[in-house]
C-alpha cells in the first residue's frame, strides 16, 4: 500500500462514508471555527474537506501551520449535512475527520498566494512560478496544453503522418528573425544556431523520400514579446507532406482544427473555412489576419473625392498626391450620442494617426451627413458612397486618409475598436479562414528595391515555362495563411523544388547565383537529386492553446515563461558565466560601453 495516499483529493463520494482513508496534498486553506478547524486539502487532482476537533492532539500543529505546507493526513469518510454540501467539487458531499496528520513539508511565508485568482504582477508571477501553476486557473490551463498535444499526436497518427525529430544545433539562417547562436569549443571561432522553424530539414526529410512527417517542434527566435509571441523559444506543429497542391494541406489541416477545437471547446466552429485572397484581406480587413466574428468591413472611396462636387479640401489634396481613403460603415448609429464618435476620434489621434473623420447619413427626401465633415458632401455623392459601402439611411461612416499602409493600419485597428465599444464580436465563436494569394515579391518602402514578401522558398503560381519575370509584382505565391479570431496560427507553403527556378527568382530579389548556393548550399545540393513537389504548414501549438483557453496572454498557457525582456525570473537566465568556461568556447567579452 502507498503510504502517502490512498486517494486522490478529487476521488471520495458519498458511497465512501464510513471508509478509513490517507490523503496527501498541500494545505490550501483554513477555516477556525473556534472548536472546529475545516481544511482544504489540495493535490493535482482536486480539493478534498478535512475537519478537526480543538481537543485532538493535532489541533494546535494544524492551526499554526502555514498554507502550502505539504501534509498526509489519515481519517474516516463522513457525509456533510444538507446545508453544508458544496456541489461545486466532485467530494463537496463528504468531508475527512482527521484522526492523524504528518508534516511532509513545511511552507515558509508566501510571496503571492495560491488561494484565490486575484491577478499579480508579473515579476512576481514568474519569479515565484512553481506557486503561480498550483493556482486553480494556471494548473487547468498547462493540463489543457498536455492534452491539446496528445490529442493532436493522435490525430496526426490517424492522418497517416508519422513523426520525426529534426536537430536542435544547426546552421544559422540568413532569412527571417535573429539567431540565437551556440559557440563550437571543438570547431574554435564558429557557431551553430538554435532553429527558428525546422524548415529545411523538413524539406530534406521529404527529398529523403519520407511522404508524411509531423513533429511537435520547439523554435528558438531572438524576438522581442507580444502577447500572442513568447520572447526566445515556441512550440508548433510541424507539418510538410510529398506530391500534394495546396488544397491538399487545407484539407488536412481543416479536418485537424475542426476534430480539436470541437474536442476542446463549446464554442460554435465555423467547419468551412473562407478562403479570403490577401489583397481582399488587405482592403476588406485592412489586415491579413482579420476577425471575422467582426461584421465591420473597411471599403474604398478613394475615387470620391475626384467630383467637384466633393468639397473636402484637405483628403481632396492628399488623394492628388497618391493618399487613399478608406472607410468603416457602422450600420444603425443614428442614435448614437456624439461622445461615441469623438471618442473613436480621439482613440485614433492615441494611436498617433490624425484622427478619423466620420459622419451619420441621414433625411428623407433630401440625403445629407450629419457630423464635423458631413457638409463637405453633396446628396448625389453621399448617395454613390451608399452604393460603393451597401450603406443605409441612420449608418455612420469614419474615414481615414494618407498612405496605403498608414491607413490599413489604422482602420484595422479602428474596425477593432469600433466593434467592441459597439459590442459586436460574438465570443462564443471560433471563424477559421485562410489567407491566400500572397504576392511572390513586394517593394521595400525605403530602398525601393524588390524582395521577397512572404516565404522565398514558394513555389510561384501560374505556368512556370510562362512566367512573368520582368514584371514580378504581378506574380502570386503559393502562400497562405491560417487565421483564427483573428489571431494567426500559421504561415505555409507549396515548396520550390526545382532548383534552376530558384536561382531565378532569388536573382529578382538582388541575389546571385553563388550566394544562393553559398547560404543555402544543403538544401540546394539536395534538391538537384531529384526531389518530390512538397508542401506544409506549422501551427503555432502555444497560440492554439491561448484561443481554446480563452486567454488573451501566451503566458497563461506557457509552463515556464520569459518576461517581456526574455529574462526567466525563477532560473535567473540569462545570466554570466566563469572566466573557465569562456575559455573553452574561445570566447572574450567585450566590457566596454557603448
Amino acid at each position: 500500500m502507498n503510504k502517502y495516499r490512498t486517494h486522490h483529493c478529487s476521488e471520495l463520494t458519498e458511497k465512501d462514508a464510513g471508509k478509513s482513508v490517507n490523503l496527501s496534498g498541500w494545505l490550501h486553506r483554513k477555516r477556525d471555527h473556534g472548536n472546529l478547524l475545516f481544511i482544504d486539502l489540495r493535490d493535482h487532482f482536486g480539493l478534498t474537506q478535512c475537519v478537526i476537533e480543538n481537543n485532538s492532539e493535532y489541533f494546535s500543529v494544524l492551526e499554526k501551520l502555514k498554507p502550502e505546507s505539504v501534509i498526509s493526513i489519515k481519517g474516516k469518510v463522513v457525509k456533510r449535512g444538507k446545508d453544508t454540501e458544496n456541489l461545486e467539487l466532485t467530494t463537496g458531499k463528504i468531508e475527512i475527520e482527521i484522526k492523524s496528520i504528518k508534516i511532509l513539508s513545511e511552507a515558509k511565508d508566501l510571496p503571492m498566494p495560491v488561494f484565490g485568482e486575484q491577478d499579480y504582477p508579473e515579476d512576481i508571477r514568474l519569479k515565484y512560478r512553481f506557486l503561480d501553476l498550483r493556482r486553480e486557473e494556471m494548473h487547468k490551463n498547462i493540463i489543457l496544453r498536455s492534452q491539446i498535444i496528445s490529442f493532436i499526436r493522435s490525430e496526426m497518427l490517424k492522418l497517416g503522418f508519422l513523426e520525426y525529430q529534426t536537430p536542435i544545433l544547426t546552421s544559422s539562417s540568413p532569412e527571417g528573425a535573429r539567431d540565437f547562436l551556440v559557440p563550437s569549443r571543438l570547431n574554435p571561432g564558429k557557431f551553430y544556431a538554435l532553429p527558428q522553424a525546422p524548415q529545411q530539414f523538413k524539406q530534406l526529410i521529404m527529398v529523403s523520400g519520407f511522404d508524411k512527417y509531423f513533429q511537435i517542434a520547439p523554435c528558438f527566435r531572438d524576438e522581442d514579446a507580444r502577447s500572442d509571441r513568447s520572447p526566445g523559444e515556441f512550440y508548433q506543429l510541424d507539418i510538410e507532406m510529398s506530391f500534394v497542391e495546396q488544397e491538399d494541406i487545407f484539407k488536412v489541416v481543416e479536418k485537424l482544427m475542426i476534430n480539436l477545437f470541437k474536442k476542446f471547446s463549446k464554442k460554435n466552429i465555423n467547419e468551412k473555412f473562407l478562403r479570403i485572397t490577401f489583397e481582399e484581406a488587405m482592403l476588406k480587413y485592412g489586415t491579413d489576419k482579420p476577425d471575422l466574428r467582426n461584421p465591420l468591413l473597411i471599403h474604398d472611396i478613394t475615387d470620391i473625392f475626384d467630383r467637384d462636387d466633393v468639397k473636402f479640401d484637405i483628403f481632396k489634396k492628399l488623394v492628388k498626391s497618391g493618399s487613399k481613403v478608406r472607410c468603416i460603415v457602422t450600420k444603425n448609429t443614428k442614435d448614437k450620442p456624439r461622445s461615441f464618435f469623438d471618442n473613436i476620434d480621439k482613440w485614433a489621434k492615441e494611436q498617433g494617426a490624425s484622427g478619423l473623420a466620420y459622419f451619420t447619413l441621414e433625411g428623407n427626401k433630401e440625403i445629407s451627413g450629419k457630423g464635423p465633415v458631413g457638409k463637405f458632401f453633396s446628396q448625389e455623392s453621399l448617395k454613390k458612397i451608399m452604393e460603393i459601402c451597401k450603406a443605409e439611411l441612420g449608418d455612420s461612416l469614419f474615414l481615414a486618409c494618407g498612405k496605403l499602409n498608414e491607413v490599413e493600419k489604422i482602420l484595422a485597428n479602428a474596425r477593432n475598436k469600433i466593434a467592441e465599444d459597439l459590442n459586436l464580436i460574438d465570443e462564443n465563436k471560433f471563424e477559421f479562414c485562410w489567407i491566400v494569394d500572397y504576392p511572390m515579391y513586394e517593394l521595400d518602402d525605403q530602398t525601393k528595391k524588390i524582395k521577397f514578401s512572404h516565404n522565398p522558398f514558394s513555389m510561384p503560381q501560374g505556368d512556370l515555362d510562362k512566367l512573368d519575370l520582368k514584371n514580378p509584382l504581378k506574380i502570386k505565391a503559393y502562400q497562405y495563411d491560417i487565421v483564427c479570431n483573428g489571431v494567426e496560427l500559421s504561415s505555409g507553403a507549396i515548396r520550390n523544388h526545382i532548383p534552376d527556378l530558384m536561382f531565378k527568382l532569388f536573382e529578382i530579389a538582388g541575389y546571385n547565383k553563388q550566394q544562393v548556393e553559398e547560404k543555402f548550399s544543403g538544401m540546394i545540393n539536395a534538391l538537384s537529386y531529384g526531389a518530390p513537389p512538397h508542401g506544409g504548414i506549422a501551427p503555432g501549438v502555444d497560440r492554439i492553446v491561448m484561443l481554446l483557453a480563452n486567454e488573451k496572454n501566451i503566458r497563461e498557457v506557457t509552463l515556464f515563461p520569459m518576461n517581456q525582456n526574455a529574462q526567466d525570473l525563477m532560473m535567473k537566465a540569462p545570466s554570466t558565466v566563469e572566466e573557465k568556461q569562456l575559455k573553452e568556447l574561445n570566447i572574450k567579452i567585450n566590457t566596454k560601453k557603448n
